[in-house]
């Protein structure tokens, strides 16, 4: 049997699930569990092969979103609402559409509906840039400072730098790799039309790995979507302005759960 990913969990109530992108862990959204937890019971996992979680055989985008639906079964959730940031709007993309009916409402931070370009060559060399570094022998925690702070708008607070710079150095090798590997495989631009929960798209206004107005364009294909950019934050918001983060999020969820 599939082992149950590991988690955070703060405060009681409906399930609120926060789903941490390709350099994050559970820990990513330690800003976020307390400011939720008086009417969620708000929960961070690991990802498989992140923190604490035994990883899977194979990471691919099915086997996360199942992966999403074991925790859920094991929390005895019929459904959540969902947080996914980055990567983990991805596999929360993944999950709603495989697991129809256990998605009450969505977030999706700093994401797309599809990684890349067409065609597939830039994904290519995104991978072989992103690979060059392990085939050299060297770990996340290597090359955690020239990729962190290129993640974040102007002048990012210490906090948010040093806690993105802890999650990136805890990865090991072998699951970026993984994830890596994963992370340019997904595309599910077509199915944006099934996504049948009400969905915020949250963008940061200094994000380039995940546009504005990528994510904007990408709200309004969501039949219940609808689009939110966070001023002077780049792509790890929730870190670099936690108060806004929440603030957006608690808006949205207030207003359709």
């Amino acid at each position: 049997m599939t082992a149950v990913a590991s988690f955070e969990s703060l405060g009681a109530g409906p399930v609120l699930l926060f789903l941490h992108g390709i350099g994050g862990n559970r820990h990513s959204f330690d800003g976020q569990l307390p400011a939720f937890a008086d009417r969620w019971r708000a929960i961070s996992w690991d990802m498989p092969g992140y923190g604490d979680s035994a990883p899977l055989a194979e990471m691919t985008y099915p086997a996360l979103a199942d992966a999403v639906a074991r925790l859920l079964d094991h929390l005895d959730a019929p459904w959540a609402a969902i947080v996914g940031h980055s990567m983990g709007g991805m596999v929360a993309q993944e999950f709603v559409v495989r697991h129809p009916g256990r998605t009450s409402a969505l977030v999706l931070s700093a994401t797309s509906p599809s990684f890349g370009k067409p065609g597939g060559e830039w994904q290519e060399w995104f991978l072989g840039q992103r690979l060059a570094p392990l085939d050299r022998g060297l770990s996340p925690a290597d090359f955690a400072h020239e990729l962190v702070p290129a993640m974040m708008g102007d002048n990012p607070p210490a906090a948010a730098v040093a806690a993105a710079m802890a999650s990136m150095s805890a990865l090991s090798p072998d699951t970026y790799r993984a994830a890596l590997h994963c992370l340019v495989q997904f595309n599910r631009r077509d199915k944006l039309g099934e996504i049948s929960c009400p969905t915020l798209a949250l963008a940061g206004d200094a994000d380039e790995a995940a546009p504005a107005a990528m994510m904007e364009k990408m709200a309004s294909h969501i039949p219940d979507g609808r689009y939110c950019c966070l001023n002077g934050v780049g792509h790890l918001a929730n870190l670099e302005d936690p108060e806004q983060f929440n603030l957006a999020v608690r808006s949205f969820l207030d207003e359709v759960t």
